[in-house]
This record gives structure tokens, sequence and C-alpha cells, in this order.
């Protein structure tokens, strides 16, 4: 339910700070005077589209911030903790939304404080409110709209999007089937082209990594008499010599040993050559190591130049670099696998008919739901006909069977009626008269609304087009809802005024101070200020004790729960 609604520098209003109560709630006002920007504002808070024009002229931003008790809410709140937006605070049962929206046009949007992307703003907000706009009777014109609003009767929406995904599949399927009945003869070459591809390069069994190795290799043994070359002569220099430097640096440590009894300074410098004599016994022990393991092998060296140019060959064929070619043959061994793994012609179509089995399963079950919606929805809504002053009238759901059915099912959904005893049904579009459809479209609203989860339903002057006694039944059925949910309206008329547990008045008026400018407020009405109110919408200008007298008793009525 919602419970707080503020709304600052927002259109032509400065700063709205309004608290809800369960029940029915009416918004009333002067033509003019700004009754809808509520809905706007709230709108914006749950997640509709904002535009810089919206906010307050000669303010930086606009601020709408909506406060709601989600406690009853299982679906809703598991949704915000998945993902990190439940409320930490005392009131864990609280859930605010806001929005801000710059002159730039820039929004940003939060849910408890944390900012979140626009469509997160609107599941959340489709979860807490429902709009009934005073146009959606145009909509209903329109079959898409009839078809969406009698799956939601039936409760049939996630079933209708199972539906379209397993209608897509299918689709694609069939295409590819059908893509490969076209080009059997050009999949089968790159078949063969891929077999003998990947036979070409299995057979060179080149690895990655390999060619890094193979270069060096090659490197040493193309250089091989070089490096034995210079191996020896360091060996000869170092140790083997008859001046080898080791054994002179011996005899240098042996010499200076024999001297240091006479003077202890010369331990520094035997340190030094000590360490110098290890260092060069070191690397003589290593380079003796390498020149054992150097080899001499023409063989060798032929065998890995016809490899090098093997793999230059294989490279500039493919049009790679050496190292790619492990790659490109798993690539190649990829595709041949996609293949081999269905997509011949034969696996396409047992996989399509697979998926048209499925979806001819989902559709049935779909058609199912739809008819009995239909003929639930049919009777509920001639019912309320009779009470709208179009007695004898009756309201269908047509369902007529598609040949090769589409994403939304098997059958095209029309709302057909018969405003009057004795005229055939037929298509709402075609019969129906301005007035007709206005009462029509709300008993469907009122009625679907029922089925909703929503907690709070907003009708905005749902009620254009009718008056009288059709006006007080109207009344009458948006009270009876909103025992319910939480139920407001914005209405011109006074019977559907008088029916509210609580009314609120929309003032548009200037403020001298600030040169004029044009500013929104919304008052909460006492209950005598009700009757001023109630009686201004029966009398226009000019109001009467006896016009005063007719809106009391009106309300008097309403309390008493008579029409």
């Amino acid at each position: 339910m919602l419970r707080f609604l503020s709304i600052q520098d927002f259109v032509i209003a400065d700063r709205i700070e309004l608290e809800f109560a369960p029940g029915f709630t009416v918004l009333t006002g002067e033509t003019g005077a700004g009754k809808s920007i509520l809905i706007d504002a709230l709108s914006l808070a749950l997640g509709e589209r904002g535009e810089a024009g919206q906010v307050r002229n000669g303010c930086e931003r606009a601020e709408i911030s909506a406060e709601f008790d989600v406690s009853g809410l299982l679906g809703l709140t598991e949704w915000l903790r998945e993902n990190g937006l439940e409320n930490h605070g005392d009131d864990n049962g609280r859930c605010l939304l806001r929005r801000v929206i710059d002159v730039s046009g820039r929004s940003r949007s939060f849910i408890n404080g944390r900012s979140v992307t626009l469509q997160q703003l609107r599941v959340a907000g489709e979860r807490l409110v429902d709009i009934h706009g005073q146009h959606v009777h145009q909509s209903l014109l329109h079959n898409e709209a009839q078809r969406d609003l009698l799956d939601a009767f039936s409760g049939s929406r996630e079933l209708v999007q199972t539906v379209t995904a397993a209608y897509r599949r299918w689709q694609s399927l069939q295409q590819r089937r059908m893509a490969w009945e076209r080009n059997a003869t050009a999949f089968m070459q790159e078949r063969e082209q891929l077999e003998w591809q990947v036979r070409e390069l299995s057979t060179l069994n080149f690895l990655p990594g390999e060619w890094k190795i193979l270069q060096a290799d090659h490197s040493r043994l193309s250089h091989a008499a070089s490096l034995l070359e210079a191996t020896q002569m360091g060996l000869e220099i170092l140790s083997e010599g008859e001046f080898a430097s080791l054994t002179q640096i011996n005899a240098v440590i042996s010499r200076l040993q024999s001297m240091r009894d006479y003077d202890s300074n010369l331990k520094t410098v035997l340190d030094l050559l000590e360490t110098a004599q290890i260092q060069l016994q070191e690397a003589v022990y290593e380079l003796g190591h390498y020149q054992q393991r150097l080899d001499l092998d023409p063989q060798r060296l032929q065998e890995m130049e016809q490899r090098l140019s093997a793999v230059h060959a294989a490279a500039r064929k493919y049009r790679v670099t050496p190292d790619e070619l492990p790659y490109l043959l798993g690539t190649f061994t990829a595709r041949l696998e996609e293949f081999a793994q269905g997509s011949g012609g034969e696996v396409l179509a047992k996989e399509e008919t697979t998926a048209r089995d499925e979806y001819l399963k989902l559709v049935k079950k779909l058609t199912v739901a739809r008819d009995k919606a239909a003929k639930a929805l049919a009777q509920q809504v001639s019912a309320a006909m009779q009470t709208l002053a179009m007695v004898g009238g009756e309201f269908a759901v047509a369902l007529t069977p598609l040949e090769q059915g589409n994403a939304y099912g098997m059958e095209q959904i029309e709302f057909q009626v018969s405003a009057h005893k004795g005229l055939p049904l037929r298509s709402l579009a075609k019969v129906a008269s301005g007035g007709e459809l206005s009462r029509i479209s709300l008993a469907i609203q009122v009625i679907t609304s029922k089925v909703g989860t929503a907690p709070t339903l907003i009708f905005d002057e749902v009620d254009v087009g009718i008056g009288g006694r059709v006006a007080e039944i109207v009344g009458a059925m948006l009270k009876k809802l909103g025992e319910e949910r939480q139920v407001m309206c914005i209405t011109h008329l006074a019977q559907v005024a008088s029916a509210a547990d609580q009314q609120w008045q929309v003032v548009k008026s200037a403020d001298p101070v600030n040169g004029g400018i044009i500013t929104s407020h919304i008052t909460v009405l006492d209950q005598q200020q009700r009757v001023e109110e109630v009686a201004r919408m029966l009398g226009g200008v000019k109001i009467t004790e006896t016009t005063r007298q007719h809106a009391a008793e009106m309300l008097q009525m309403q309390n008493e729960g008579h029409l």
C-alpha cells in the first residue's frame, strides 16, 4: 500500500507531501488545476520515462519520493533481497522509491536509498501500483491490448512468455533446416574441406608453444661447431692451459697465505681471491658440463630444418603465423564437430519437430486457460453492463483459431459487444459509442483489477462520458473495490467523489510575491470542505444552499451505504 508521496519542483508543483490511507480516495478540482500531476509524478517514481520539461520552471531538478508498505508482498520482498535492495532500517516492511530528474533531462533512480537502473525501478513499480489511464478505453479497440488483458485476467502472462520462447525456437530451427536444404551442396563442400584441413594439420602435429622451442633448438644445432670451439677455448684459458687462470690464482693464494703471518692486512685480499677461486671453479664445471651436452648432429639439424620448412609452408597456406596453427586446428575441429553433432538436415528436421511439438503442447494449455477466462470475463462484464445503463447488453470474448499459430498462441482474440437486447454481437471497435465504450472499459478495468497483485489501484478519469445514476453505480463499484485494495481515482463527477472514503482537492493559484508564478497544491478535505467541493462539482460557478444540501445528502447516503 502507498503510504506517503513527496513531490518537489515538478511541473507547476513546488512542494507537495501527501499521506495515504487505505480504502477509496478521490482527487478532484477545477479543470486545469493540475489533477494529473499526482499521477504523472507517481508514474515517474514507478519507472516511467521522464524529460527535462517536467522540472518546474526556474528549478534545477524535480524529485519524487514514494513510500510503500510491502510487508504483505512476499514476491517483491524476495526480489528486493535478491538484488540487495532490502530495507535494513527499523521498519523492514517499508520500501522507498525515489526519482530525480535535472534540467538537462538526466535521471537517477533509487530504491531504499540505493542507486538502481530505470528497469529495476519499473519492475518494483509494477508490483506496487496498477494505473488505469483515462484513455485506456482507446487501447481496448486494438486486438493486442485485448489479448494482453485476457491473458492477465486468466493469470497466463508467464505461460504466454513461455509460448513465445517456444515459438521462436521452433521458427529458428525451421529456418536453419530450410537454409540447410537450400545450401546442402555448399555445406557438404565445406564439410569435406574441413575434413582434409583437419587431417593435414593433425598430421603436422604442431603443438602450442612448439614454435619457440623449435627455433631455439635449430639455432643451437646450426651453431654447434662455433659453440664447441668457444667452449674449448674457455676451458683452456680457465683451467686446462699451461698458464690457466685458475692455476695462476691458486699460486697467488698459496704465496699470500704464507705471508699472512707477517701482516694480517692480507686477509682481506685473500678473502676476495678465495671467492674468485670458487666462482672460477664453478664456471669451469658448468662450462665442461655444457660442452658434454653439445651435439654435432648434422642429421638432426637436417630433420629440424625440414620441420621448420613444413611449419612455414602450412602457415603460408592458411595465412597465419606459425604459432597460430594449433589454434586454427582447434577452430576447424570445432566447426567439424558442429556438423557431426547436429547441423545436418536430418538432425535439424528432428529438432524442428521436437520444438514444434513442445510449442503445440504449451499453446494448447494456453488455449484452455484463455477459453475459461473468456467465459468468466464475458459473464462478469455482461453483468456489470446491466447496472451501467446497458440493460440487455452482452459482452463476449471471441477466440478465432489461427491455422498456423504465432508467438502469442493459436487464436485471434476479439472483444465483442451487443449494447442492447436483440442486437447481434459485433466487434467492440465497430459498434460501441463513446459513452458506451467508456462504461464497458470501466467495467472491464474494475473486474480485471480484482485479479491483479498490485495493492494500489489508480483510476485516472476513467469515468469520462457517464453521469447520473450510472455515475453513482461507478462510485459504488470503486468504493467496493476499495474494501479489498487501496483505490485512488481522479474524477470530475460528484456522484463518484461522494462515494470516496477520503477526498483531496487540487487548487491552482498564482503567487504574487514571486511574479505570479502558477503553483498547484493538494488539500485533504474534512467533511464540511467535502460538502463545498461536491457542491461545486454539482453546481458549477454559483453554489446555492440547495446545492450544498444536495451535496451533504449525497455524502450522507454514501456513508450510510445507500445509493
